[in-house]
């Protein structure tokens, strides 16, 4: 029986956060300094994967809480040799609250949050009245928030959130953003279940 081989600390692209309390000097992750970009929950890295390598230009920073689905990103990123892509295996809300530094990313992703279908768990929602302006500090001027779910009703919340966050305007998802399918997308999109894109720019 054949065993996958671990990667070792010089080959991983996750990035150890050693403190709860120090923020992390994102500037330190890459060694060729280029816009940044961050992605909220990347789960399989399906979407991590196509967007790093068609935009090698651009520094992404994935973070995932969830090891199994980061460690396989991990193995697969480090093969492509991706010089432009960073994990970071966290909770997302507390690292946006407190560990990343304000006005670092041109633009946020985040795709199938999970929705707590529950009415008592609603609170449990990434995307809250809380979060505009949490998405507000980190992006720099003009920065984008894109974000895309099959729930029906978590996107209504998503739009009413949006909407009354003065700090932001509506855009429309690029197409060629559109068209990075994540395989989970795919696979509901199969069973007739539709995308639903939204997108906002920050003033």
């Amino acid at each position: 029986m054949s065993r996958k081989r671990s990667l070792s600390s010089a080959e991983t692209l996750i990035w150890p956060i050693t403190s709860a309390i120090e923020p992390i000097d994102v500037k330190k992750l890459f060694t060729v300094q280029n816009p940044m970009e961050l992605e909220l929950g990347c789960g399989d890295g399906s979407f991590t994967l196509q967007y790093a390598k068609q935009n090698p230009a651009i520094n992404i920073v994935a973070l995932e809480r969830l090891l199994g689905r980061i460690s396989k990103l991990n193995r697969k990123a480090y093969r492509a040799e991706l010089k432009n892509l960073r994990l970071l295996r966290a909770e997302a809300r507390y690292v946006l609250e407190y560990l990343l530094s304000p006005n670092s990313f041109e633009a946020v992703h985040i795709y199938f949050p999970d929705p707590w279908p529950k009415k008592r768990h609603h609170k449990n929602r990434l995307i809250g009245g809380f979060f505009p302006p949490i998405i507000k500090r980190l992006l720099r001027k003009c920065g984008v928030v894109y974000l895309r779910t099959d729930n029906a009703e978590y996107f209504e919340q998503m739009l009413e959130v949006f909407g009354a966050a003065k700090e932001f305007d509506s855009i429309e998802t690029p197409e060629p953003m559109k068209q990075i399918i994540t395989d989970f997308e795919r696979e509901f999109n199969a069973k007739g279940i539709p995308t639903r894109y939204a997108a906002y720019r920050s003033k």
